[in-house]
């Protein structure tokens, strides 16, 4: 994961996400992702596969895993 901090002292990082095909694909992703704590806001692009996660501190990558897992679809890893 490429994680970069900004000046208001937030984390983005970037995902690699298999499986998602369409907005719903992204809705189901975001919002697993969504209920971490820390998080900040998601962006997931099917087309492209990424997941953009603002979060107030680093994420533990296994629990992002997980929310992806428990949304049906598959962390490959950073982007």
């Amino acid at each position: 994961m490429t994680a970069q901090t900004d000046t208001q002292g937030s984390v983005t990082a970037v995902y690699k996400v298999s499986g998602m095909s369409c907005g719903h694909c992204e809705g189901a992703v975001s919002g697993e992702i969504s209920e971490l704590p820390g998080v900040v806001s998601v962006k997931a692009v099917a087309t492209t596969g990424e997941v953009t996660v603002v979060s107030a501190a680093p994420l533990d990558e296994e629990a992002v895993r997980a929310a992806v897992d428990e949304a049906g679809f598959e962390l490959v890893g950073p982007a």
